[in-house]
């Protein structure tokens, strides 16, 4: 159990070590972000800009247009939440390396409440034209993410959960922008279970109990909902002919719509959706108390499985 966030922050260390081209900007949120140690070891390329999240993203592009490559870290209900329009008229439209990292997406911070439980966060960003959309399911891909987010030239947005997760990859893993992974492939895949984000591990736990009853399925990793992996996706859709998202987001516009605005032009199938019903979030001890409240667990997600195989037919 790790959390990605420290996969960033020690990423996003190297970074500065080897390439003077890497600034860091945040918004009051140093040490929550993990980008703290930067700080220390970088000053003079550290910039805390205070609770002023649209000034945190107009200075990233002037700097972004000057020839650096600013990381820019707030919470994701902040920013994009409160940013979208500078991000969209400032680093998108002109197209700079603005790199934009939402932390504390998803259900990670329950003790906070609705208020700070960014659920439409990939929504808002896949929108954007220009932009490139990242959700890394664990602490190792967060440092792989990070590592290539900074050199792809374009504005990209960086999503990250709070909570510590279970890592389900592995170091010597192939990331590359774009490309999704196979966390799980069973001999016979009758459904592909598409995912991102830690919630992944419940797609691993309900593979295994289907499999356990003579149902295979495959496990994607979409850690790049844009731009999306369509030869992956078609393929897998093709093998199966039954596909099931998962995700902890809203379903409306989230990677679940990504995946069914790319598959209905290309290779329609049966599909079910697991993610936020049109619903804010609320207060909980922790995320999985949450996961059970709003139904991203494994039993969920076999009940799905069910429902895409049964429209499926034979």
């Amino acid at each position: 159990m790790k959390s990605m966030r420290d996969g960033f922050g020690e990423s996003l260390l190297e970074l500065g070590e080897n390439n003077p081209d890497i600034v860091v900007l945040t918004a009051d949120l140093a040490e929550s972000t993990r980008v703290k140690d930067f700080a220390e070891k970088f000053p003079d390329r550290f910039f805390q800009v205070g609770v002023a999240e649209q000034g945190l993203v107009t200075i990233a592009a002037g700097m972004a247009a000057a020839g650096k490559i600013p990381f820019i870290t707030s919470y994701a209900v902040f920013s994009p939440g409160r940013t979208w329009e500078q991000i969209k008229v400032t680093a998108a439209l002109n197209d700079v390396p603005v790199k934009i990292i939402g932390a504390h997406a998803g259900f990670g911070a329950s003790m906070y409440g609705a208020t700070h439980e960014s659920l439409e966060d990939i929504a808002l960003m896949r929108v954007i034209p220009n932009m490139v959309v990242v959700s890394p399911c664990d602490f190792i891909e967060a440092k792989k993410a990070t590592r290539a987010i900074a050199g792809n030239g374009k504005p990209t947005y960086l999503r990250l959960a709070r909570q510590d997760s279970l890592v389900l990859t592995k170091s010597d893993d192939t990331f590359e922008i774009g490309k999704a992974s196979i966390l799980y492939e069973a001999k016979n895949p009758q459904v592909a279970l598409i995912g991102t984000g830690p919630v992944l591990v419940e797609a691993l736990e309900a593979a295994k109990q289907l499999e356990e009853g003579g149902l295979g399925a495959v496990v994607i990793n979409l850690h790049t909902i844009k731009p999306i992996d369509e030869q992956t996706l078609i393929h897998f859709s093709k093998i199966t002919g039954a596909v099931v998202t998962v995700e902890e987001h809203q379903i409306m516009g989230g990677m679940g719509s990504a995946v069914s605005e790319m598959l209905s032009k290309n290779f329609p199938v049966p599909m079910e959706f697991i993610g936020v019903k049109d619903s804010f979030g609320e207060s909980a001890k922790n995320y999985n108390d949450l996961w059970k409240k709003f139904g991203l667990k494994k039993e969920n997600i076999i009940e799905a499985v069910k429902k895409a195989i049964l429209r499926r037919g034979s």
